[in-house]
């Protein structure tokens, strides 16, 4: 009997060995590279660059997106373009005058908020160079 137990044991911790090598095995045979010209997924959730520095600024850690205090309350889409944006804006002297925020609305639509004032669209934007900066902000986004 106790020869038995000692067997099943001895076999059921094979066993275990065994499952643990092959899933470390498996593992190490990831393709983290994706196939073609396409990322692989944990690639396309990478926040942007303007992110992960207006975070590390902050010393907030990482984190896909940057949501400052007494900023409205935006999706991690939304705040990881505003990162874009601002890191665009920082960089652009005519754009110094404007503070922008942007916020999710009660029914899911983006807020677009320029020195207090809301606009539902970037066509509405009260400068033509902001709302340029906006746009490519966007489409690095996009691209990203």
């Amino acid at each position: 009997m106790a020869v038995s137990i000692i067997l099943v044991a001895l076999l059921a911790g094979l066993v275990v060995v065994g499952v643990v090598a092959f899933v470390f095995m498996r593992a190490n045979q990831v393709d983290l590279t994706g196939t073609g010209d396409e990322k692989p997924e944990w690639m396309r959730q990478t926040p942007p660059s303007e992110t992960i520095m207006a975070v590390q600024t902050d010393g907030e850690g990482f984190q896909v997106f940057d949501h400052d205090p007494g900023e409205k309350l935006a999706s991690p889409f939304a705040e990881q373009i505003e990162d874009i944006l601002r890191a665009r804006m920082q960089a652009d002297p005519e754009l110094n005058q404007y503070d922008v925020d942007l916020g999710t609305a009660p029914d899911g639509t983006l807020e677009i908020w320029v020195n207090s004032e809301k606009f539902d669209r970037v066509e509405n934007l009260p400068d033509e160079r902001l709302r340029q900066v906006f746009q490519e902000a966007i489409d690095s986004w996009n691209k990203h």
